[in-house]
């Protein structure tokens, strides 16, 4: 069964969600595979990876606004705040979401459904350099 992989670097300018749709896509057109699986992850633990919503930008400011209420910054019994008080929140909101994704690929493309797009979501408050990595199988 044939494979293609590649990886891609995003920087990102903080806290907030950045669409790599066209990205992944980009990859899954240039491997060739028309039926398959594409495997998109992120190689961090401080931030992940969410299909989403991507017509309506109000949507993703709500999501924000949702994980900082569920995981607030300054918890005062967070240990692991090496990094500042932003450290321990980004992991358990890493870990509250994913860190890869599968999805189908059908005729050359992702299968997405007409409103969703695949993003970065950054959980740091400081700017970071993120990579991505796209495996796609099948045929």
């Amino acid at each position: 069964m044939p494979a293609h992989a590649e990886q891609f670097v995003i920087s990102t300018r903080g806290k907030g969600t950045y669409e790599i749709t066209e990205r992944c896509q980009h990859i899954v057109r240039s491997s060739g595979i028309r039926t398959g699986s594409a495997t998109i992850m992120v190689r961090h633990t401080s931030a992940s990876l969410v299909i989403f919503e991507n017509a309506d930008p109000s949507a993703r400011t709500d999501l924000h606004a949702f994980f900082d209420h569920l995981v607030p910054e300054d918890t005062p019994y967070f240990v692991h705040t090496y990094e500042g008080p932003d450290d321990m929140p980004s992991h358990l909101r890493m870990a509250l979401t994913r860190t890869s994704e599968v999805v189908p690929v059908m005729e050359g493309r992702l299968a997405f459904g007409t409103w969703q797009g695949i993003f970065l979501f950054e959980h740091r408050k400081a700017p970071h350099t993120r990579e991505i990595v796209v495996s796609v199988v099948g045929e």
